[in-house]
């Protein structure tokens, strides 16, 4: 063994960052010494493949062992592969036989002269066909930890003094490791937080003008809040039940802000905005080529909430044929991007929201019943704004400071009256048609009274008292019939047209996918775009 070689190896060492070129200049600058058969590392990690691993019956704890991770020689038949990874010795229990000995003790192990005890060794046939001579096996220790194992055959007899500088090599080579592996970590977390802020200014071109804290003090809405601060310290997956414009994706925020994970980034998904045909692609990402279109590789969804939370809105919207992956990815927090065969690993909290009756969809075979109890381990109803009239009052006014900062306009002036109609109407479109409604009315009142009554649909008004309205109780067909003649009227007043700033689901204060399916309920024609 040359002193000087391994001295350039080690500095050379010094300089890389990346974990799998450190690797391969360790094995590859120790299978360049004089007389070196084999150089191997392996490094420490939680066990992956125990079912199917070769050593499994001499195994005594399945949690951590060690990794072939580089291997390098010089074998004396053509044709044979000793860089592969994937042979016999791919994986040592810690604590069996020599590597595994040295891996869980940290102790090297020196055998001079192989050839005086042969049973010392898994395959001596294969010793004796190489010529080996020595072997030497030394503990990759950084500040303490052990790392890996580093071990070579050589085809000479080794000494002690050469010994002692395979010891020096180790101890440089794990230093190299542990920087490698920090430089990563580095890498990952910026390539994290590029990803997470993607996303984040996604979210915020798209984010309701509302987004904040749950406000309200009705009971309705402090059961919610109690349900939420029960649910959010645990990682149990929540699923947020309501109608649209009830604020589910506040539940959502209140959630992950109350949870251990509120450092991370939660990553918002509208499933009915995406594409069929790139639904794989938004959640789990994908590689170049992958299809027509993917110019680069790219990270999807789930890998942008690693660590995080992943909010799927309107989930009931995915469909049935998709439902599997997600399921698949959900339980065992893997997934592959598309065109890709490696499987990548997330610790992700799924938080879903839906307007849909989904446990009525799985009876109806539109959704996975597997997928809807894996989403539903913590239901969450959050009332329309009609089972919560106490809240108006400051929902109203908090919506109308709101407007005037946004147009930065004088405050509009909020009366008795006002309150007296929003408790009269029915708000079929919820919390984002009160919103819509009052922004609207500060556009038109440049500061005066808001005047809302001009503004609110009339076939969904009525006139009881300010106590009647507050404590009017409707039932379900009422509701229902007083629904039905706002879309009608909201229709009519847009020309039969949904989507559009003139259009019918903008004055709802809804989504037009939201209004679509609502008409499609009613059985409703298809309505102008």
């Amino acid at each position: 063994m040359n002193p000087e070689s391994l001295q350039i190896v080690s500095l050379a060492l010094a300089q890389e960052r990346s974990l799998d070129v450190v690797l391969r200049r360790i094995v590859e600058g120790l299978a360049s010494q004089p007389g070196i058969a084999l150089a191997r590392v392996w490094l420490l990690a939680p066990g992956d493949i125990c079912s199917a691993c070769s050593m499994r019956p001499e195994c005594p704890d399945q949690t951590r062992c060690l990794h072939l991770a580089a291997s390098e020689g010089n074998p004396t038949k053509p044709g044979a592969d000793w860089s592969r990874l994937n042979g016999f010795f791919q994986r040592f229990p810690l604590g069996v036989r020599k590597v595994g000995r040295v891996g869980a003790l940290g102790v090297p192990i020196f055998i001079k002269d192989v050839t005086r005890d042969m049973g010392e060794f898994a395959r001596p046939e294969w010793i004796k066909d190489e010529r080996i001579r020595s072997f030497g096996c030394q503990p990759l220790v950084f500040r303490g930890e052990i790392l890996g194992v580093l071990a070579m055959f050589n085809r000479n007899q080794c000494d002690e003094a050469a010994f002692a500088w395979l010891r020096a090599f180790a101890d440089q080579a794990a230093v190299a490791l542990a920087n490698s592996r920090a430089f990563d970590e580095i890498e990952r977390l910026r390539a994290q937080l590029e990803l997470e802020n993607s996303y984040l200014r996604e979210e915020v071109r798209e984010a309701m003008p509302a987004a904040g804290r749950l406000l309200g003090e009705s009971a309705a809405l402090r059961h919610v809040v109690q349900q939420v601060e029960l649910v959010a310290p645990t990682g149990a997956s929540v699923l947020i039940l309501g109608e649209s414009g009830t604020g589910k994706e506040l539940v959502a925020s209140e959630i992950h802000e109350r949870s251990l994970r509120r450092h991370r980034a939660m990553i918002r998904v509208n499933c009915a905005s995406i594409p069929h045909e790139l639904f794989e692609s938004e959640f789990f990402g994908h590689v170049k080529g992958a299809f027509t279109g993917a110019l680069r590789d790219r990270a999807g969804r789930f890998q942008a909430a690693d660590g995080g939370t992943l909010f799927l809105d309107e989930v009931g919207e995915i469909p049935l044929d998709l439902q599997g992956k997600l399921l698949r990815a959900i339980q065992e927090g893997q997934f592959e991007r598309v065109g890709d065969d490696v499987a990548r690993s997330v610790d992700v909290r799924i938080v879903a929201a839906t307007n849909r009756d989904l446990a009525a969809e799985v009876k109806a075979g539109r959704f996975r019943e597997d997928l809807y109890y894996r989403l539903s381990v913590f239901p969450i109803h959050v009332p329309p704004l009609r089972e919560r009239l106490a809240d108006l009052p400051l929902l109203a006014a908090h919506f109308v400071d709101l407007a005037s900062k946004r147009l930065k306009s004088p405050r509009g002036r909020l009366t008795r009256n006002d309150l007296e109609k929003l408790a009269s109407y029915a708000w079929p479109g919820n919390i984002r048609e009160l919103q819509n409604v009052i922004e609207r009315a500060a556009i038109v009142s440049r500061g005066g009274p808001l005047r809302l009554a001009e503004l609110l649909a009339p076939g969904t008004r009525s006139s009881p008292s300010p106590v009647a309205a507050a404590a009017a109780i409707l039932s379900d067909a009422t509701i229902r019939d007083r629904a039905r003649e706002n879309l009608e009227t909201a229709l009519r007043e847009s020309g039969g047209r949904i989507y559009g700033p003139l259009g019918a689901a903008a004055r709802l204060g809804i989504k037009p996918t939201t209004l679509a399916s609502r008409l499609k309920v009613l059985g409703k024609g298809r309505p102008k775009d």
